[in-house]
Formats: C-alpha cells, sequence, structure tokens
C-alpha cells in the first residue's frame, strides 16, 4: 500500500519530538460550486526538533510511533 505525503506548514512545535503541521487543501461545494477551503492538524514525528514555526514540512505515512501519531517529517523548507 503506497505512503501518503502532505505538505504544509508547522504550526505548533511545543512537544518533544512532535510537531503538529496544518495541511490545507482546496474542494469544490457538492451544491453551490464554490471553492472552499479545507484544513486539518496532523501530528508529526520529528526526532532532531529541526522544525520551527511557520517552516513548511512535508510529511509522510508511517505505523504509529505513539498514540496520535502516525505521521514521520520528511523535509523542511523555510517559507
Amino acid at each position: 500500500m503506497p505512503q501518503r505525503i502532505l505538505q504544509g506548514v508547522v504550526v505548533s512545535d511545543k512537544m518533544d519530538k512532535t510537531v503538529v503541521v496544518k495541511v490545507e487543501r482546496n474542494v469544490r461545494h457538492e451544491l453551490y460550486g464554490k471553492i472552499i477551503r479545507r484544513s486539518k492538524k496532523y501530528k508529526a514525528h520529528d526526532p532532531d526538533n529541526r522544525l520551527k514555526v511557520g517552516e513548511v514540512a512535508r510529511i509522510r505515512e508511517c505505523p504509529p510511533v505513539s498514540k496520535d501519531k502516525c505521521w514521520v517529517v520528511i523535509s523542511e523548507e523555510s517559507a
């Protein structure tokens, strides 16, 4: 089964070895047809605590690391 890769912005880095990444996507409204923005937050494993708030991160699906974490950071870009 292929692993999903998502890209988003880091919104929190307060936890040890964990970052919260907000991923946004555009969706067409079923009835009105207007494009609306939907977002979701994912907790991702960042073993070296490299990412800071505001940076763009790519995350990949992985087996569960903890109760809430099933994503791991694969790369980061400064925004």
